[in-house]
């Protein structure tokens, strides 16, 4: 592995996406604000259904390793964030770099699969109820959560190998809030082009695929739905499929934009607000759309409380 004289002996910087103006400072809360409120969130989530054995089923097994994945994924790059405007101080180590570029990577990925097994699963629950034991067996549970998480640390170690590949004798200013792969290329000396490709090739088997099963899934619960003889169940359904697919599609659809164009089509100042959605909004919006405005559990969070004497 060859490397550079000012890369190895220099920290990247972080530019960030605020500066200290008002409205920069508002947004800086804003985002400070967002983080505590998916970090309790995907917090309780963990701890409830972990906590309350009624809440032991595929479903939720799943819902558990979203708001796990949610979890570390904000907090593979606010605090850092958080940390360079408070302090002033920008820099991050060339290990640090690579840390978040593996971590967030592997997220990223295992969260894209996890979405498409929770498809499947919400469509045997409403297509093939009476089966459902069957189809989705504790067994077929955990090994697809596992795969999950296998092919997005897969990902993630072949990014981060080929990023610390790279000889960077350039500018080590890096044009966003954390490191993320896309800024990061530009800064190489090397050409980058094959790894490009390279990453084209996973970002299409790691966003297509689980699309591809995410529509195939809700297009037949949708048809099921439409044909169900109870307005009540009808309109159930279609409040809690909307709801999913509208998490699914700001998450995807961000991250198609993020990581499916060319490299001469993108902007730093606009790269940085995408990721923005998919990094930091959607680890939020998740456990409030999935999870908290299901009856059981927040049947289940007052229990817990109740036993805490909290309320």
């Amino acid at each position: 592995m060859v490397w550079e004289n000012q890369t190895f002996n220099s920290d990247f910087i972080l530019l960030g996406i605020f500066d200290r103006s008002p409205t920069h400072t508002f947004l800086f809360f804003l985002v400070l604000g967002i983080f505590s409120v998916a970090f309790v969130g995907n917090s309780a989530m963990v701890l409830l259904i972990y906590l309350d054995t009624q809440l032991h089923t595929p479903m939720y097994f799943l819902l558990s390793q979203l708001s796990l994945m949610d979890l570390m994924l904000i907090c593979t790059t606010v605090p850092k964030m958080a940390f360079s405007y408070l302090s002033g101080k920008k820099s991050i180590s060339l290990a640090g770099c690579g840390t978040q570029i593996f971590f967030y990577v592997s997220l990223l990925g295992a969260e894209c699969f996890l979405l498409a097994v929770m498809a499947y699963d919400r469509y045997v629950a409403i297509c093939h109820p009476l089966r459902y034991t069957v189809l989705m067996n504790q067994k077929l549970c955990v090994f697809m959560t596992v795969a999950s998480w296998t092919l997005g640390s897969l990902d993630g170690i072949i990014v981060l190998a080929a990023v610390l590949s790279f000889s960077y004798c350039r500018s080590l200013e890096i044009h966003h809030f954390f490191c993320d792969v896309a800024a990061l290329l530009p800064l190489s000396c090397t050409d980058t082009s094959a790894f490009e490709r390279l990453l084209f090739v996973c970002c299409v088997v790691m966003l297509m695929f689980p699309v591809s099963v995410i529509t195939l899934s809700y297009s037949r619960v949708l048809r099921t739905v439409i044909h169900m003889g109870s307005g009540e169940s009808r309109r159930k359904a279609f409040s809690t499929c909307s709801a999913h697919l509208c998490v699914v599609g700001l998450y995807y659809g961000a991250a198609m934009f993020m990581y499916m164009r060319p490299a001469s089509k993108r902007a730093p100042d606009q790269d940085k607000t995408v990721s923005a959605f998919y990094a930091i909004l959607t680890p939020m919006l998740n456990p409030l759309i999935y999870s908290l405005r299901n009856k059981e559990v927040f049947r289940a969070l007052q229990k817990v409380l109740k036993k805490r004497k909290l309320i």
